[in-house]
């Protein structure tokens, strides 16, 4: 982890999707994809005959020997040697391991890891000192991901909701290198969204507790799910 890494998310944010939601750039998402509500994406249109006449990735020309198969993922035809891999697809409710392309199947082992063990941290919460925009004083909050993966909730003396969908900008803060080397970890994390009828961007701080609790350690696995979910979506974003 890069010291003071920023993932530019766009003005929708998604990690996984819903029907018409995180990793493509469209609105309305929620982080995550295996959904509590039993909706799924719907699967891309595939490319006519007419429109692939050829391998889309090594220009191979289809005929009764080079057969096309589409990749259930983007929608795109290619031919057997560069659509080979079968990966499940949760995001689109396949979840029995189904063909895809190359690029789109790196991104959905990467998902499927996202799902198995980040999902799980998110969903629990951790408990943070919170500052609001420019607030001289940090409250003490627990936040969390929302059963359906659309919401952050805090919650300590008040309640604050953060729709995951106007996250525009996710900034990592990190603390010095570990004596002994190897990567920075994160210690806080810098979140700019947009609210409701507001042009402006709001800004929240969440920063783990100073101390060696398990508090704190559950605060970092929290930030550090929330890194690679951040990562994630900015990686597959054309996906």
């Amino acid at each position: 982890m890069r010291p003071g890494q920023r993932w530019r998310l766009g003005p929708c944010a998604r990690v996984g999707a819903r029907a018409s939601a995180w990793p493509s750039p469209g609105c309305g998402g929620h982080l995550g994809r295996e959904p509590a509500d039993g909706t799924c994406e719907r699967a891309p249109l595939r490319s006519s005959a007419l429109q692939c006449p050829r391998c889309m990735q090594c220009d191979a020309k289809f005929d009764f020997i080079t057969r096309k198969h589409h990749c259930r993922r983007c929608g795109k035809c290619f031919c057997d040697r560069c659509c080979s891999q079968k990966v499940a697809l949760r995001r689109m409710c396949f979840v029995d391991p189904v063909r895809q392309c190359a690029a789109c199947a790196l991104v959905s082992h990467k998902e499927a890891e996202f799902y198995d063990k980040q999902l799980k941290v998110l969903l629990s919460g951790a408990t943070f000192l919170v500052t609001f925009g420019n607030a001289e004083k940090a409250e003490t909050m627990v936040c969390r991901l929302s059963s359906n993966q659309r919401y952050l909730f805090l919650d300590g003396d008040r309640h604050h909701e953060v729709e995951i969908a106007r996250v525009c900008s996710v900034h990592t803060l990190t603390e010095g290198f570990p004596p002994g080397g190897g990567s920075a970890r994160a210690a806080g994390m810098c979140l700019q969204y947009t609210v409701p009828g507001e042009a402006r961007v709001t800004q929240l701080k969440l920063t783990a507790a100073e101390d060696s609790s398990a508090s704190r350690r559950q605060a970092l696995a929290w930030l550090a799910a929330m890194h690679k979910a951040a990562k994630l979506l900015y990686e597959s974003r054309d996906q």
